[in-house]
């Protein structure tokens, strides 16, 4: 099967291959370090590691660029406000970012870039893009005159024909639709850190940044550009014309966007108090194991409807196939192997290979798996599974998890490890067969204090952690 994308650009699924065919240079944004990344930001860095995970199991290789904003009109703001540089702001919430990251087993970039640590190249931007004459200046700021290029609006698809001319905004952030110029170096305000170059004084803007870092490390035109869909405009928009304004050539092949998240049908923000961060899902002990299942099982193109519910329905659905796969590993099977699962094996590997090839379809692609786990268990309840059957649903769920990645459980630094629980279960055996009793009873006790839940079966003994 070929990999197919809905390409932003072209509002069209098309099919995908890297340009070089073997390496896939992909640029994503990351996150503005500011303050802790919220479940909405956390969706769409889930969505790129699903991407970046299935480009890879397609046999090819990553060349992935990840932004990090670290300088900007908040960040200048809050800094200021409690009296640091924003080297010292932006390090904790850049540090947080990466454990955010991490323990939603987000795969690292090849490449992370901080804005602050490529102010060279912008400058070298923006100087070649004043050559080219598509910039002005005014109040010691530079702006880019969108006005020069004629494809403006190409990838939001809206009609700016009508822009006023001389127009222009000098803020990161501005009202969704309005097509003004945006500024390329901000001139600095008293007090306000600044970089020296030949425009004056000043930092970087937003856009800019992107399109310095993005063909600095991948070329003039990328195979992938991801971000979300708040993004397009004006953010990815601007970042087309001033890197085609640049090169001439095309900034991106393919532009792919994931959908905003709701919390209980409802936008999230602090005013209305369902505002959430990883750090305050974990704080209420849900598992970022869950959080990540839910945050994926919504195909990346439909808008995700936050719930606690769901997150309980995830974690409901990680344990059915945790237990699975403890059946699988533990059960005595008879010799042999049925035919019959085996082809449900073959059918649900060859459903959820498809499903993902279109357009990253994870709804339909869990749909396969668990109707495999369906049949697969009941065939066992019946006796009817063999040996030979369990290799190849062990595979299975193998090609699942090089995905998903929601079966290992978190390690926990204060946890006790495998190898110990697996001691301590063999102690509890050996008590058992000896009629010692109350030995049983305390290691077991000991097994759920450590947050062990154990399950004896007439194939031995199963466990789980909590």
């Amino acid at each position: 099967m070929s990999l197919r994308l809905f390409n932003t650009l072209t509002q069209r699924v098309e099919e995908f291959t890297p340009a070089d065919g073997h390496t896939v240079r992909m640029y994503t944004c990351g996150p503005t370090v500011y303050n802790y990344a919220h479940i909405g930001n956390l969706r769409t860095f889930t969505f790129q590691d699903l991407l970046r995970r299935w480009l890879a199991a397609h046999g090819w290789k990553l060349d992935h660029v990840m932004n990090i904003t670290d300088v900007e009109d908040k960040i200048i703001r809050n800094a200021g406000a409690q009296g640091k540089t924003i080297g010292e702001y932006t390090a904790e919430y850049t540090r947080a970012f990466l454990e955010d990251a991490a323990a939603l087993r987000l795969q690292r970039p090849e490449h992370l870039a901080p804005a602050t640590e490529h102010i060279p190249e912008m400058v070298e931007a923006i100087e070649r893009l004043e050559e080219r004459g598509f910039t002005y200046r005014s109040d010691g700021s530079v702006y880019y005159r969108i006005a020069n290029f004629p494809g403006y609006g190409k990838l939001s698809h809206n009609d700016f024909g009508g822009i006023r001319p001389g127009a222009r905004v000098d803020v990161d952030e501005y009202d969704k639709d309005d097509a003004r110029d945006f500024v390329l170096w901000k001139a600095a305000k008293e007090g306000e850190p600044y970089w020296a170059t030949p425009f004056g004084n000043g930092r970087p803007g937003w856009h800019i940044e992107c399109s310095a870092m993005a063909m600095k490390f991948l070329g003039e035109t990328l195979d992938i550009h991801a971000g979300g869909v708040d993004l397009v405009f004006p953010h990815h928009e601007n970042e087309i014309a001033q890197s085609e304004a640049i090169t001439g050539k095309p900034f991106a092949r393919f532009w792919i966007h994931s959908e905003h998240l709701n919390v209980e049908s409802q936008k999230m923000s602090k005013s209305a108090g369902n505002f959430y961060t990883l750090r305050d899902l974990l704080g209420m002990g849900h598992s970022p194991e869950a959080i990540r299942y839910l945050l994926l099982q919504v195909p990346y193109r439909q808008k995700l409807n936050f719930t606690f519910d769901g997150l309980k329905a995830a974690e409901t659905a990680i344990d059915r196939l945790r237990a699975f796969e403890l059946r699988l590993k533990t059960s005595q099977f008879a010799a042999g192997a049925s035919t019959a699962l085996s082809a449900a094996a073959a059918a649900a590997s060859g459903r959820f290979t498809e499903a993902l090839d279109h357009d990253l379809n994870t709804s339909a692609a869990l749909a396969a798996v668990f109707e495999y786990v369906r049949e697969a268990n009941t065939a066992m309840d019946a006796g009817l599974f063999r040996a030979g059957n369990a290799d190849e649903a062990l595979d299975l769920l193998a090609r699942f998890d090089a995905i998903f990645d929601v079966l290992r459980p978190q390690a926990d630094s204060g946890g006790m490890p495998d190898a110990e629980v697996e001691r301590l279960i063999a102690e509890r055996t050996q008590a058992k067969k000896t009629r010692d009793f109350a030995r049983s009873d305390a290691l077991r006790a000991q097994l759920q204090e450590a947050g062990v839940i154990l399950e004896d079966t007439k194939d031995g003994v199963r466990w789980k952690r909590k």
